[in-house]
């Protein structure tokens, strides 16, 4: 399949599901949920690949297009800032949080799926 197809499709549906999580939850909770949970589902998705697992069109439309758009550190970068200028202390937890927290459970996923291949 055309991987702009992918991409566009998949990209809809991230953009819609990051969306109403941010409507669900509320900002800045909803941009550490979803960039936690687009982690943990990048290393499944990238070692799923790796492992064959998973063909590269599947890893487009979930990887590229869906958890591409679900995510966000635009979203990120701002609120952080908006958090430091209230509450400096508020503002780095959040920061150290999700800078630890994300690239812990993207290599999580990642050996999740080492574990069970």
């Amino acid at each position: 399949m055309n991987p702009y197809i992918l991409v566009g499709v998949g990209g809809a549906l991230g953009a819609t599901l990051r969306f109403a999580v941010n409507e669900w939850i509320g900002t800045p909770n909803a941009t550490l949920a979803v960039n936690a949970i687009g982690s943990l589902l990048l290393g499944v998705i990238l070692s799923s690949l790796s492992s064959e697992l998973m063909s590269k069109d599947v890893s487009i439309f979930l990887g590229t297009g869906i958890l591409g758009a679900f995510t966000t550190m635009s979203a990120f970068s701002i609120e952080t800032i908006e958090m430091v200028s209230k509450d400096y202390m508020s503002g780095f937890a959040y920061f150290g949080t999700t800078v630890i927290l994300c690239p812990l459970l993207a290599l999580a996923g990642w050996k999740l799926v080492e574990f069970i291949a």
